[in-house]
């Protein structure tokens, strides 16, 4: 019976393994120049980029529990990614109704750069916003925005860092 146990538990963990990556797609768009994993089925493209606008949107089944906006800066050489996060706090989020800055953290991913968290308010509920800015050159950024409701954008953390982490250039 003690050898039951932890093999029943081995198998159990595979199984999950397994259906997590069975839910994990790849979201690639031929006027886009990179692609992301999206780690469950509940994220979906709801605007591609075209001739007209080059980023891209994703919501996490309904846009308040998760939103996701994917643009290109591009910068004067030698600025950093730390530097545009800065830049954006102060001169459009904290703006926001009842805007809190959080934290600024280094992110390790296949491209480097830092993330950064704000909370706000919108229609009286607290909102969490998470942004990772992420340098592809000297002059380009790519950044993914993260908003939604606070309770549900921290339940899907592990998601967003993923979804980041797996953010590649073609």
């Amino acid at each position: 019976m003690r050898r039951l146990i932890p093999l029943a538990c081995a198998c159990l963990l595979a199984l999950c393994a397994v259906a997590a990556t069975a839910q994990t797609q790849t979201f690639e768009d031929p006027h886009a120049p990179y692609t992301l994993e999206l780690p469950s089925s509940t994220w979906r493209a709801i605007t591609r980029p075209d001739s007209a606008h080059e980023h891209t949107e994703f919501v996490y089944g309904d846009r308040s529990d998760g939103y996701l906006r994917i643009r290109k800066e591009v910068v004067d050489e030698g600025t950093t990614a730390a530097a545009l996060s800065r830049r954006d706090h102060d001169l459009k989020l904290r703006f926001l109704a009842g805007y809190v800055e959080g934290k600024e953290e280094n992110f390790p991913g296949r491209l480097s750069g830092v993330t950064s968290s704000y909370e706000f308010t919108a229609a009286g509920k607290p909102m969490l916003g998470r942004i990772y800015y992420l340098q592809a050159d000297p002059r380009t950024i790519y950044v993914l925005h993260f908003t939604g409701r606070r309770d549900k954008l921290m339940l899907i953390r592990s998601q967003t860092d993923a979804m980041a982490r797996s953010f590649q250039l073609k």
